[in-house]
């Protein structure tokens, strides 16, 4: 039980990030009344998935790349992670810690005609803090990631009973999208925490923590990894939710804002006044800037180790925490909005692979299955990047909107997806029907 609640925690920690206080809120102060069932869609992808991408690591004793190399082939499998991995470092996670730690710890105390000199100013500091730290591994970060855990939690706690106690203001109707699809919005949505790609980056560090405190025997870690993914589940859930709720009962008095960031620290500022957004500004600081070293690392190591050592850890992590400080200072706004085509592009891949994998005993592992269930995704998960991009193909855009289900709201590829491995399994099955007893 304790090894559970130990490990559970330390999975709740790598997966909560500051990034991900902001989405919760902006989703809720649009889908307004609506935002219930917005919330269930973000789960599914925000907790859900996740939940799955760990059990997948740990069915497979965190050797989840060699499965994939063998079941579909060594370059989906080198370029799906080197994809992966770029999304979660200096492509978009690793900026948006410095830019939600500026959004929400800095900007409320910044004058309007200083604004972008003190985002420039911030954002040097935090990348060179980031570079420091993750080219000279410390215990201080790890000591800082703990403390300032618990601290965070803490303040949320009291911030979300202040706001069931005392709600700012009264919800409003949806508007855009959460109007007619609140489901699949917020389903898409829940792509922007990226947690399925870190889930499938760094699940086996729950083996390896499990194993720490003793546990040897392969079921005993299934089982403990299990429970311990279930008890950092339930606390995001929790959190998640409580962030909805906050969020949409701003909008009537605050107004609508153009980033989950702005929501928060308004309602912080509602609730508990400067001293209160002090606070906040300290802790979200820390703790961007701890998950920046640590995702910055994982890249450069992952990079370093691909390439056999022939880009050095070092010139790895320069680059990529250079070009995270360039995408940090676009702003939050605008680094969402161009990660948001691509993630809607990327994520159906591992969605479909995740459940394949966790189903692979059904199908005996087939090759055929992965290849076709992905390889009709690709085509429609591309599609619903360039729809979200605002770019869509004008001719098999109409024709895709009449005639496929579920790609007006960026799911085109699930029904393509299910329809390949369908196949896939039928002609094995045939296959083995037709060969000699």
């Amino acid at each position: 039980m304790k090894e559970m609640f130990s490990v559970g925690f330390m999975v709740f920690s790598i997966f909560f990030g500051a990034g991900n206080l902001i989405f919760p809120p902006l989703l809720a102060q649009n889908a307004g009344t609506n935002y219930p069932m917005a919330v269930i869609g973000f789960l599914t992808t925000g907790i859900g998935l996740p939940l799955l991408g760990l059990i997948a690591i740990v069915k497979f004793s965190g050797k989840y790349t060699e499965l994939v190399e063998q079941r579909v082939h060594p370059w989906f499998r080198i370029i799906t992670f080197g994809l992966l991995y770029l999304a979660i470092g200096p492509l978009f996670a690793v900026p948006r810690t410095g830019a939600v730690s500026f959004e929400i710890g800095i900007r409320p105390f910044l004058p309007v005609d200083f604004m972008a000199e003190g985002q420039y100013i911030y954002t040097a500091i935090f990348f060179i803090l980031t570079y420091f730290f993750a080219a000279n591994p410390s215990r201080l970060v790890d000591t800082v990631g703990k403390v300032l855990s618990p601290v965070l939690l803490l303040f949320l706690c009291v911030l979300f009973v202040r706001t069931f106690y005392a709600p700012i203001g009264e919800i409003l109707p949806p508007v855009d999208q959460y109007v007619d699809a609140p489901f699949a919005s917020g389903f898409t949505d829940g792509y922007l925490t990226m947690d399925l790609l870190a889930a499938l980056a760094v699940g086996g560090l729950a083996i390896s923590a499990v194993k720490a405190k003793g546990v040897t025997e392969q079921k005993a870690i299934y089982r403990t990894c299990i429970k311990a993914c279930l008890v950092a589940i339930v606390l995001m859930g929790t959190v998640y939710t409580a962030l909805a709720y906050l969020g949409a009962t701003c909008p009537s008095v605050l107004g609508y804002s153009a980033n989950g960031g702005i929501i928060l620290s308004s309602a912080t500022y509602v609730f508990f006044g400067d001293a209160g957004k002090l606070v906040l500004a300290f802790i979200i600081g820390f703790a961007c800037l701890t998950t920046s070293i640590g995702v910055s690392a994982a890249f450069a190591s992952y990079y370093q180790y691909v390439s056999d050592g022939r880009l050095g850890y070092k010139k790895l992590l320069l680059g990529a925490t250079l070009f995270s400080y360039w995408a940090a200072n676009m702003g939050l706004t605008e680094l969402i909005r161009i990660s948001v085509p691509f993630l809607v592009a990327l994520y159906p891949i591992f969605i479909v692979l995740v459940i394949l994998s966790l189903c692979d005993d059904a199908f005996q592992g087939s090759s055929l299955v992965y290849r076709l269930s992905i390889g009709m995704t690709l085509p429609f998960s591309i599609m619903d990047g360039l729809q979200a991009a605002e770019l869509p193909l004008p001719g098999v855009h109409d024709f895709l909107v009449a005639y496929l289900p579920l790609y007006s709201v960026n799911l085109g590829w699930l029904l393509p997806a299910l329809a390949g491995a369908i196949v896939g399994m039928l002609w094995n099955q045939m296959h083995k029907s037709h060969q000699p007893a």
